[in-house]
């Protein structure tokens, strides 16, 4: 295992010839606006002018993939760079500032290593940005052309990333800040920035290995930019395409990452890893991807074009239900497609994923997996299976895929129900479906009002609720009472499918005991038409005693609806 070690390190110490910084390509560009610079300034200044003179301020920490060794300065930034930047940027204003040749130098060796030929040290940057940054920050930053910057206005051409205009916009914020408080002579002004060099602390938290360094920022990180596995993957992968095509597929990766958002793109990921290793994530996912998917592919290109980009385009497929055909079975898929991603875990998206890309050209066969898949992750979510038990379930999906060629006229056998799988899904749908958690509750009988109506209907899930027929109080004097005289029974049929009926609107506590004329009348139908938009709830409009009789004969029926649609 990596070995982590951390270091408390005036500013003075950070920009020495001890660290050497690169930002990595994946990572995010210079983001820090003028907001943020002139609260870094505004902090320091006031622990400067109020504290006591022997207190020192800690900045925070900073993330590198390191060896601790003095003796090798090369450091890759993982967390941290918005501050080192701007701790850069700031100084060179100050640099900028002072006439004083050697107080100058001083300042500027903080910025640039000017090189000790006898110790090996060859004259460069204290900080490497990003490719696209870096020569403009070296130039006017790190070689304190500050002025020249500063004379630049934001709609030069000079500006064409956001990074360099926030470079600009923080230098001149320092700036006025400095002159806006100090006498850039004066020995408050000096006494300042000796406070800054020698009593303001970051942390330099080091490990020599990305991965472990990964996991500090992740579990360290609660400021800045997030980084994510795909920044890592990213730097690895595109890292190893020659660099006449690097442009062009990192181009093709950023596409992906913005057509999928960040958080999606990287959920790919996760899913591919379930597809290529058919087992559950046992380690952080950079190590077990680069094992499980990388280390299966011979070129990075083929990654990208073979595997990442066919499965990107199946995936948004999934998550908009956007599958078209010229086939009768375009609008069934996209449907189906709805009510899976209405489910509450995302576990069945890897054998679906896989099976989309190898038979998205067969519509049929398509929806007939669709609709058994829907049925398999309905059963697994409320029959309480828990997150082992689902993943070896859709494993033995992945695993029959892979071990046999399959077609509608030979389907796969796994994502069928097995005959226990069955029952136990029956024993829950005839059971108390009301104490399940609301999105279980809700999922079950939005499905079975859609199986029993056009599929017309719609849900809104910030409104919809559901409301039982026969009351869960009962006053001795009611009609509920003489109806359901037995207090056993009533508590037999309470909470079960056909006692439950949906709503589009909260139905006021006072009313849930209302007679069932009245509740038909006031709380079930609307108001200005008579009707309501759920064909469970119109079937219980038609009915003009709500008796045992009633109830069970209506169970009965939901359960063969049930039954019938999910072929159970």
């Amino acid at each position: 295992m990596s070995k982590i070690t951390g270091k408390e390190y005036p500013i003075s110490d950070i920009f020495t010839s001890k660290f050497e910084y690169h930002i990595p390509s994946y990572q995010r560009p210079y983001a820090w606006e003028k907001e943020q610079a002139e609260t870094l300034f505004d902090d320091l200044l006031d622990f400067y002018q109020n504290q006591p003179k022997d207190d020192n301020y800690f900045l925070g920490s900073i993330v590198l993939i390191k060896e601790d060794d003095e003796n090798k300065p090369l450091s890759y930034v993982i967390d941290g760079q918005q501050r080192l930047t701007s701790l850069t940027i700031f100084l060179s204003v100050v640099a900028s500032e002072l006439d004083d040749t050697d107080a100058r130098s001083e300042i500027e060796s903080y910025l640039f290593e000017p090189g000790k030929k006898f110790k090996g040290l060859k004259p460069q940057p204290r900080l490497f940005l990003r490719p696209k940054e870096k020569d403009f920050f070296r130039y006017y930053i790190q070689e304190v052309r500050v002025e020249d910057l500063l004379a630049l206005k934001l709609d030069n051409p000079m500006f064409d990333t956001e990074a360099k205009k926030h470079i600009r916009i923080n230098c001149q914020a320092f700036k006025d800040r400095l002159e806006k408080n100090f006498k850039p002579k004066s020995e408050e002004f000096e006494n300042f920035i000796q406070f800054v060099l020698n009593r303001c602390f970051l942390i330099s938290v080091m490990t020599p290995s990305q991965t472990s360094a990964f996991r500090v920022f992740s579990v360290m990180n609660s400021r800045g930019l997030d980084l994510l596995p795909i920044d890592i993957f990213k730097a690895d992968i595109i890292g190893e395409i020659h660099a006449d095509l690097q442009n062009a597929y990192t181009q093709k990766w950023e596409d992906m990452e913005n057509d999928l958002t960040r958080q999606g793109f990287n959920e790919l990921f996760v899913h591919i890893r379930m597809i290529f290793a058919k087992e559950k994530l046992r380690e952080e996912l950079v190590t077990n991807f680069k094992k499980t998917v990388i280390s299966k592919i011979q070129k990075s290109e083929d990654f990208i074009d073979n595997v990442l980009s066919p499965y990107c385009k199946a995936y948004n497929t999934i998550r908009r239900c956007d599958y078209a055909s010229t086939t009768d079975s375009a609008k069934q898929i996209n449907d189906t497609l709805k009510w899976l991603n209405k489910g509450f875990n995302y576990d069945w998206i890897p054998a679906t994923l896989r099976f989309m890309l190898d038979h998205s050209d067969d519509s049929d066969y398509l929806l007939w997996f669709l609709k058994k898949m829907e049925r398999l992750a309905v059963c697994l979510m409320v029959t309480g299976q828990d997150v082992n038990k689902r993943v070896n379930r859709y494993c033995q999906i992945l695993n029959e895929m892979e071990e046999r060629h399959h077609s509608l006229t030979s389907p796969l056998l796994t994502v069928e129900l097995t005959n226990e799988e069955k029952v136990a899904f029956k024993d829950v749908l005839g059971g108390d479906i009301y104490h399940m958690t609301s999105r279980y509750r809700n999922y079950i009988i939005q499905r079975l009002d859609s199986f029993v109506s056009d599929g017309a209907a719609t849900y809104d899930e910030k409104v919809f609720t559901i409301e039982h027929v026969l009351p869960q109080t009962v006053d001795p004097q009611s009609e509920w009472a003489q109806l359901w005289p037995d207090e056993k029974k009533r508590a037999d049929w309470l909470h079960r499918i056909a006692n439950l009926v949906p709503l589009a609107r909260r139905v006021n506590s006072a009313a849930q005991n209302c007679g069932f004329d009245e509740k038909k009348e006031k709380y079930f139908a609307n108001s200005r038409t008579g009707t309501t938009s759920y064909n469970l709830t119109s079937q219980v409009l038609l009915i003009p005693v709500w008796s045992e009789e009633v109830v069970k004969q209506r169970q009965e029926d939901l359960m063969t609806m049930f039954i019938n649609k999910w072929e159970l």
